[in-house]
């Protein structure tokens, strides 16, 4: 007899006026720095902001390089920096924004696989979930509560 394993996976939708301000805060922190962004091939402008347990926020853009795929996206950007530099404070929130270089409005974008399985890295290693906030083209979060909603199949276990 075939076994089948079911996994439900969800993303909560706020609409702007529904932001709490840790939320906002976020947002405009990962709106704000994607405007730095090195993407002179791509024209894809992506910022991440990150908290802290503690409270602090910390942010990074996504950096190309004409040798692909030797660039770094924001998500991982910002959690290296993190993650090396206070490697036992724990995060709580990611957030996400990116749009085209030269456009005024926002495009919906969810961490890539390699970002995504960097985030279930430091899920494991805190023992909690990282809440993913990502900003869409009706300027709403889409809110995943842990990366097991991005990525239900996920690669966490070396001994089971």
């Amino acid at each position: 007899m075939n076994k089948k394993i079911e996994v439900t996976a969800s993303l909560e939708v706020i609409a702007k006026n529904d932001w709490t301000v840790e939320e906002a805060t976020l947002i405009l922190k990962a709106k704000e720095i994607l405007e730095l962004a090195h993407a002179p091939y791509s024209k894809f402008l992506v910022g991440a902001s990150l908290l802290l347990e503690n409270g602090e926020i910390f942010s990074a853009n996504n950096q190309e390089n004409v040798s692909f795929p030797v660039g770094v996206c924001a998500e991982r950007a910002v959690l290296s920096y993190v993650m090396g530099n206070f490697p036992n404070t724990k995060p709580i929130k990611i957030a996400i924004a990116a749009k085209r270089m030269g456009e005024k409005g926002y495009a919906y974008v969810t961490p890539c696989g390699m970002c995504r399985q960097m985030i279930n890295e430091y899920e494991i290693k805190f023992g909690s979930s990282i809440e993913i906030l990502m900003l869409n083209g009706q300027e709403e979060i889409l809110k995943a509560k842990g990366i097991e909603h991005l990525l239900p199949f996920r690669f966490h276990n070396l001994n089971g």
